[in-house]
């Protein structure tokens, strides 16, 4: 059975057991308590020498970057589940390019002002508002370019979902909540898309958490 060794508030942690529900894959969860420090613990760097989560062991394979987890799961188990990464050399490079369009078109933009927004008020710091404006205005133009795409098929690489729109979910989420609703609301497509992805059965199993 994999293992699955992750932190309940960490988005990369989510997105791995996100994928291991799509797949049915059944796992073992342990807690690293990144409070406590035991990431830096040289049991943990052993495994993951940046000393962050997650990681994972599938009998003896280790394995850390959620995104690298999350595309061995889902090559590993073709069969079962959702399928989140096609095989036709044309389709699989469609979905290559959402891949990309997540990574440098919205995560890139958005965990920064999660940062801002989220976390440093958390740590007792404040919020740089003019970070956040300039990173928003950017995140906006992108937006529009999504709500374009989306508006011609289902999902960001085609009619079918897979790992590239999936991955936006973990840190969209905690975007979405901290007060920037409407920026996927005022955009049709993209509204539509969002509810879409966020409410299935398995994001929603792992979202807060409970692994």
């Amino acid at each position: 059975m994999v293992k699955l060794y992750g932190y309940p508030l960490s988005t990369c942690t989510r997105l791995v057991a996100l994928i291991c529900k799509e797949k049915n894959i059944p796992y073992e969860y342990i807690n690293i308590d990144l409070a406590k420090g035991e990431q830096n613990t040289p049991a943990f760097t052993a495994n993951q020498p940046f000393g962050q989560v997650p990681y994972i062991d599938d009998d003896g394979f280790i394995l850390y970057e959620s995104r690298a987890i999350a595309r061995y799961l889902i090559k590993k188990y073709p069969n079962q589940g959702t399928p989140l990464i096609p095989s036709d050399p044309k389709s699989e490079a469609l979905f290559e390019q959402a891949a990309s369009i997540e990574a440098f078109n919205f995560t890139a933009f958005v965990t920064p002002i999660v940062l801002e927004k989220v976390l440093q008020p958390r740590l007792g710091l404040q919020t740089n508002e003019e970070r956040v404006s300039e990173l928003l205005g950017l995140l906006q133009s992108n937006l529009n370019a999504y709500d374009v795409i989306l508006g011609k098929q289902k999902y960001l690489a085609g009619d079918s979902v897979t790992l590239a729109d999936l991955s936006h979910l973990p840190h969209g989420t905690v975007f979405y909540g901290a007060g920037f609703h409407d920026v996927f609301e005022s955009r049709p497509n993209l509204a539509r898309w969002w509810k879409d992805i966020s409410n299935r059965p398995a994001w929603l199993a792992v979202k807060d958490g409970a692994f």
